[in-house]
């Protein structure tokens, strides 16, 4: 894992290795002793992947307390728009970063408990991984919507789920970070 870069406190841009030679290429996606040495502890309990068509936009996801977690994610295949809210209180709350993620330039993003997350598929086919420090708890689950803190996705006829444009606005939250 190369230099990391802070998007928001607590989380971070981590550029990946890539290795490549005429069969392919090969890349390192997690190592708990890079975590450390950049002060994160991460204990993975579950992870899972989606694949979105260009347009999809998935978000603004996160846990309640007590099943909030750490989240680390990755888009082997293709190409995202990776956004990032700050829920936390204080000085950062409804701060948003976005970062593009890409197959061919790899690199992970390590989002902090209190950090809603989301993104836009820019590519067919794009394939997104999370790694997660708690196991998805339906009756946590929770979500801000998409347009409602003035993050300019650049999409003017995003392809959603129900339930992500049902999400609260970032104005009615309460936030329990």
């Amino acid at each position: 894992m190369k230099d990391a870069v802070e998007l928001l406190p607590g989380a971070f841009y981590v550029p990946l290795t890539r290795l490549a030679d005429a069969r392919g290429s090969f890349v390192k996606t997690h190592a708990v002793s890079a975590l450390a040495r950049m002060g994160l502890r991460f204990e993975l309990r579950e992870e899972f992947y989606s694949v979105s068509h260009q347009d999809v936009i998935r978000g603004m996801h996160f846990q309640r307390p007590p099943h909030d977690h750490d989240k680390i994610v990755y888009c082997p295949q293709g190409r995202v728009l990776d956004v990032l809210l700050d829920l936390r209180r204080g000085a950062g709350f409804g701060r948003a970063m976005g970062v593009t993620l890409d197959a061919h330039d790899p690199a992970i993003i390590f989002i902090p408990r209190g950090v809603a997350h989301g993104f836009k598929a820019l590519e067919d086919d794009t394939l997104m991984v999370y790694k997660t420090s708690s196991e998805h708890a339906p009756t946590h689950d929770a979500g801000i919507r998409w347009d409602s803190f003035g993050f300019d996705w650049k999409c003017a006829a995003p392809v959603m789920s129900e339930r992500d444009r049902g999400h609260a606005a970032l104005k009615d939250f309460d936030t329990p970070f």
